[in-house]
């Protein structure tokens, strides 16, 4: 069999136990070691989980240590690394939750999962230094509105239909004897790391499409009217926003960058 063909019969029988023990595992005797690959097989499964467990540990808390270990040992059977750095390991998790029939009643758990993904994803970006809270005096009043601004790579927005944010804040806060009143809207949050911590902030009105636009490389105008697109949005509400969360890192007027 060739080098490649046993390979993908090696990974495909280390995650799915129904799998026989590949053809050529044997102990240092020669014999086939069926026990010796059942093992290995076990470690991998149970650090793959545990990686999960540890990016997304309100997904755990919300169905429980014994679930969520199920919930995650399908997911690797399903999806297997693709890459050796276990701390990147479940990007796709939210989407399976999406998908998974047995937490069909709980719609909300993916928009969690995404928001706990984002905070992971925001924690390892690279690092820039934002602008000073009063980088915008230095723009021209008349040149504002064509100002683009680069946003911190640790930049994240989550637009959902349930509250990620109150239902995650739920979880980790040490007093849970009351369950809170929790917004029958979604929420859309910026999760970013300007500094050393990942930061969560829930956005005014049309602050998501504004955001967006700004991350696009529209300028100030345009992703003002992006924003505008909800009748309650408030552009100075938005950039004051904009300036205390700490995310430009650069801004360009007429292709000169700042």
């Amino acid at each position: 069999m060739p080098l490649e063909n046993q390979q993908a019969a090696f990974a495909g029988a280390l995650l799915d136990p129904d799998l026989p023990v590949p053809a050529g595992v044997v102990d240092p005797g020669g014999k086939p070691a069926p026990k010796r690959f059942a093992v290995y097989r076990n470690n991998v499964t149970v650090s793959l989980v545990e990686a999960l467990a540890t990016a997304f540990p309100v997904i755990q808390k919300i169905v429980g240590e014994e679930f969520f270990a199920a919930m995650a040992r399908e997911f690797v059977r399903q999806s297997p690394p693709s890459t050796p750095l276990l701390m990147l390991y479940g990007e796709d998790f939210p989407g399976f939750i999406e998908q998974f029939g047995p937490v069909s009643h709980l719609p909300y758990l993916a928009s969690v999962a995404r928001l706990e993904q984002y905070r992971r994803e925001a924690y390892h970006a690279a690092d820039a230094d934002p602008l000073p809270p009063d980088f915008l005096s230095a723009i021209p009043a008349e040149a504002l509105g064509t100002a683009v601004f680069a946003l911190h790579p640790s930049v994240r927005l989550l637009g959902e239909t349930y509250p990620a944010l109150s239902l995650w804040e739920w979880n980790t806060t040490a007093d849970q004897s009351t369950q809170p009143d929790l917004p029958e809207h979604g929420e859309a949050v910026l999760i970013a790391r300007p500094e050393l911590t990942v930061e969560m902030r829930r956005l005014p009105p049309g602050g998501l499409d504004f955001l967006a636009a700004l991350a696009a490389g529209q300028p100030l105008g345009m992703a003002a009217e992006a924003g505008a697109a909800d009748p309650d949005f408030d552009l100075t509400h938005n950039i004051t926003g904009l300036i205390e969360s700490r995310i430009v890192t650069h801004y360009s007027l007429h292709g000169a960058q700042q």
